[in-house]
Order: C-alpha cells, then sequence, then structure tokens
C-alpha cells in the first residue's frame, strides 16, 4: 500500500513542480494587464470618447442640425456607395485570387502575390495619383474618355476605382492564409468522387474559410469607408457631388465648424461600430459556429446533391 502511495506520489510531483514554474507570477500578469487596458484607453477608447463629446458640444439640436445638412447628407450616401461597390468586388477578387495561389501552381504565381501585396506597399496617394495619370484629361485614355463624355476622374467611378485598388489586399491576404492553413484535402477527396469545382467550391471551401471572408470583408469595409489619401486625389473635392465622409470631415474642420466635423466623424465611427456588431451576431449564429464535423462530411454532401452520381456512390 505505501509502495502504491510512494508510487503515485512519485508520478505526480514532477507535474506540480512544472506547473509552478511555468505559472506567471500574480504581479506580472497585473502588470501585463494593466499595459494592455492602458494602451486601450489611450489609443481607443479615449479618442473615441472624445469625438463623440465634441460632436455633442453644442447640444443634441446642433449635432443632428450638421448631420441633417445637405452635403452631409451627400457625402454619407457616397461612401456607403463606394463601400457596396468596392466590398464585393474585392470579396470576388479576394476568393478567386486566394482559390488560384493555394490549389495551384502556375508560371507567375509570385508575380500575382506580389501585386497582392503592392497596395500595403505604395502610398494612397500615388495610387490615386496614377488613376489621375491613367484617366485624366491629359492621360493615357484621357481623350478616348473625353471623345465619348464619360468621367471617371473627378467622378464617383474615379473614386470607386481608386478605393478598390487599395483595399483589394485585405480580402485576398486573409482567404488566401486560412485556405493554405487547411489545406486541400477534403477538396481533393470531393473531386475524386466526382463532386463539381462549383459544389466542391460552394460546399467545402467557402465553410472552411468563413472566418477569414468575415474577417477580411470587415477590414475591406472599413478602410473603404475611411479612405482619405487616394480618394482625395481622384475626387476633386467638389461638394455634393464627389466628397466622401473622410474628406468632408477635413472640409468641416478647415473651416473651424467642429462641431459638423466631429458629427460626421462620430458617424464614421458608428459605422464601424455596427459593422463590428454585425461580425459578433454573425459569430454567434448557431449555423455558422458549427465544428468541424459538418466540414467532414462535405465531401458527400457534395456527391450527394448530384442525381447522377448517388446510386454510383451507394
Amino acid at each position: 500500500m505505501s509502495g502504491a502511495i510512494t508510487t503515485r506520489i512519485g508520478r505526480h510531483a514532477p507535474a506540480r513542480r512544472s506547473n509552478s514554474a511555468t505559472r506567471e507570477h500574480p504581479v506580472t500578469r497585473l502588470i501585463v494587464i494593466g499595459i494592455a487596458l492602458t494602451f486601450l484607453a489611450l489609443l481607443l477608447c479615449v479618442p473615441l470618447f472624445t469625438v463623440f463629446a465634441a460632436a455633442f458640444s453644442k447640444g443634441i439640436p446642433a449635432f443632428f442640425a450638421a448631420l441633417g445638412d445637405e452635403y452631409t447628407i451627400s457625402a454619407i450616401e457616397l461612401t456607403l456607395i463606394t463601400a457596396a461597390i468596392s466590398v464585393p468586388l474585392n470579396f470576388v477578387f479576394g476568393v478567386a485570387a486566394a482559390w488560384v495561389i493555394s490549389k495551384y501552381d502556375f508560371w507567375g504565381k509570385s508575380a500575382l502575390i506580389t501585386a497582392i501585396d503592392l497596395p500595403f506597399s505604395v502610398s494612397p496617394v500615388i495610387s490615386g495619383l496614377v488613376f489621375v495619370l491613367l484617366f485624366g484629361a491629359q492621360g493615357w485614355f484621357g481623350p478616348y474618355l473625353s471623345a465619348h463624355d464619360i468621367k471617371v476622374i473627378f467622378a464617383v467611378p474615379g473614386i470607386v476605382l481608386a478605393t478598390t485598388f487599395v483595399t483589394f489586399p485585405l480580402v485576398a491576404r486573409e482567404v488566401l492564409a486560412v485556405m493554405q492553413s487547411t489545406g486541400n484535402d477534403e477538396e481533393e477527396a470531393a473531386l475524386t468522387l466526382g463532386a463539381s469545382g462549383w459544389q466542391i467550391l460552394f460546399r467545402i471551401t467557402l465553410p472552411k474559410v468563413k472566418w477569414g471572408l468575415v474577417y477580411g470583408v470587415i477590414l475591406c469595409n472599413a478602410r473603404a469607408m475611411g479612405e482619405f489619401g487616394a480618394v482625395s486625389v481622384v475626387s476633386g473635392h467638389i461638394r455634393g457631388e464627389t466628397n466622401t465622409m473622410p474628406l468632408h470631415v477635413e472640409i468641416l474642420y478647415n473651416e473651424y465648424n467642429f462641431v459638423g466635423a466631429f458629427a460626421v466623424a462620430s458617424m464614421l465611427a458608428l459605422l464601424a461600430l455596427v459593422t463590428l456588431g454585425i461580425k459578433r451576431l454573425i459569430e454567434v449564429a448557431p449555423d455558422f459556429g458549427r465544428g468541424r464535423g459538418r466540414r467532414a462530411s462535405a465531401a458527400g454532401s457534395a456527391v450527394d446533391a448530384r442525381p447522377d452520381l448517388g446510386g454510383a456512390v451507394s
């Protein structure tokens, strides 16, 4: 009996010593948590509180009067339109680029990856200037566009192009990282069983990379609504026509209309918070949070959906 007790103690003693050795000191834990909370407060909470405090500094009526201005409404509409066009475009491009890079080996693959990262290394102002040199009145395509009465620069198409360019790596990079980490085993199994490419995409690949898609779309949407540099170059700052919300904030602030500037800025912050709220709702949705078991049977589901293959497989 004593030998059994000694054996048990001998087995568990090293585990206790190991746990105590790897457990951090309470003071260290408090210091790390304090540093994280301090940075969070200084870099996020305090600026956000300052924006809303300045927006309501002259009362609620002044706040809503600033938001009810026709130029402000036009800026909000243009910002939402730009995001509504550029985000779906980047969604399609991001999925296609990630699929090609992660599933195939081809000549120029490294060049494609480098091109995706290009907007990260180029200043947004330079990106906007490139579009001016391409589609401006004196640009490469300027004479053709002028002859056909097509406006790109100083118009909505130029704003959408510039926004799409500076945001297109966001979805692609997020989805590509997830696709590369999950591998191709399930896709290869479905392909062996006779599933088509579209069935593999919608029933296996997209469910596997849904978190990358969610985060990529959120980042893309936030950047699209808050983009300033590239849009500033191609917009022309025409009030009521080509001013997005960030450009309108700059104009109001330069005119010493601080309530109006911070009111529009608070709307940008509110749109960001709403986006995060939608992300949270997606995370807690029952159908969205199912485990790997559903993905493991996705290959069979892709084949079962095809009547002509069901009998052969069974």
